[in-house]
């Protein structure tokens, strides 16, 4: 048996959706602009910048000492439309392994063509990274750290071939 097969929680979601969720035509405009950047924790620059771009070929764009920890070093990846994935190390902190909390991030879905999405996904294999799950035009892996990645073969605003929202 699968983990939650015997829980149905239709009449829940329908009801969230009657209560919360309006048409498209009667919802407000964002407040947000987008996602400025995602910041996740590293435990080794170097591997994290090898992982990031040397693999999954996202461009290294700005480096510099994080303003909040002396020593702490902040570092940006570009993933695509102005978006980008920043990273700290707090040397001396520590940290323990990725944690699945909550609050925490479950994982990252990042947009790629579907070109992309071959190129990448071969990419992994060669660099022996341990691939999760594969779903149609999705893939889940886990980056240096253990943080869940997903690259989707998916436009933005779409999820597998069908307009979110």
């Amino acid at each position: 048996m699968k983990h939650g097969e015997q829980i149905d929680r239709t009449e829940e979601w329908e009801r969230i959706r009657r209560d919360h969720l309006r048409p498209k035509r009667e919802r407000p405009v964002s407040s947000a602009q987008g996602v400025h950047h995602l910041a996740l924790l590293s435990s080794d620059v170097e591997r994290t910048i090898g992982f990031y771009q040397g693999i999954l070929e996202f461009p290294l764009t700005e480096v510099f000492e994080n303003r909040d920890y002396q020593g702490s070093t902040h570092f940006f990846f570009d993933i695509g439309h102005g978006n980008a994935l920043a990273f700290f190390d707090f040397p001396g902190l520590d940290l323990g392994p990725y944690a699945e909390v909550l609050g925490s991030m479950h994982h990252l879905a990042i947009s790629v063509s579907s070109e992309q999405w071959a190129h990448l996904r071969q990419r992994l294999i060669d660099h022996e990274v341990p691939l999760d799950f594969e779903y149609k035009r999705s893939l889940y892996f886990r980056g240096p750290d253990g943080e869940r990645l997903e690259l989707l073969a998916d436009e933005l605003g779409f999820m597998y071939g069908e307009p979110l929202g």
